[in-house]
């Protein structure tokens, strides 16, 4: 199927800057949507940034202005700038894509989560 290895999370002050990384791998076809989401404890899962092949963008109302996701087709990895950072930011952020696999087969993956805490 498809895997997902992100990196880039750890620990940074409030008003810093982070940049993750997702790079997915195996009998890739085609990737349709490469995105990030985020859960914070106690709280859902939620969408922080989703990119198409294309390059349509769609954010949360409480990252615009201060996330940037970008894509590298050619390299089936999605990036995700993080600037300004706030406390409520912190949470484990992970890696989705979907698309087809093998030709003709659907999936929708989901990397491991990485760690991004913003202390105050």
């Amino acid at each position: 199927q498809v895997q997902l290895v992100e990196s880039g999370g750890g620990l940074v002050q409030t008003g810093g800057s982070l940049r993750l990384s997702c790079a997915a791998s195996g009998s890739i076809f085609s990737i349709n949507a490469m995105g990030w989401y985020r859960q914070a404890p106690g709280r859902q899962r939620e969408l922080v940034a989703v990119i198409t092949s294309g390059g349509s963008t769609n954010y949360a109302d409480s990252v615009k202005g201060r996330f940037t996701i970008s894509r590298d087709n050619a390299e089936n990895t999605v990036y995700l700038q993080m600037n300004s950072l706030k406390p409520e930011d912190t949470a484990v952020y992970y890696c989705n894509a979907r698309g087809l696999f093998n030709y003709k087969f659907e999936f929708n993956s989901w990397g491991q989560g990485t760690q991004v805490t913003v202390s105050s």
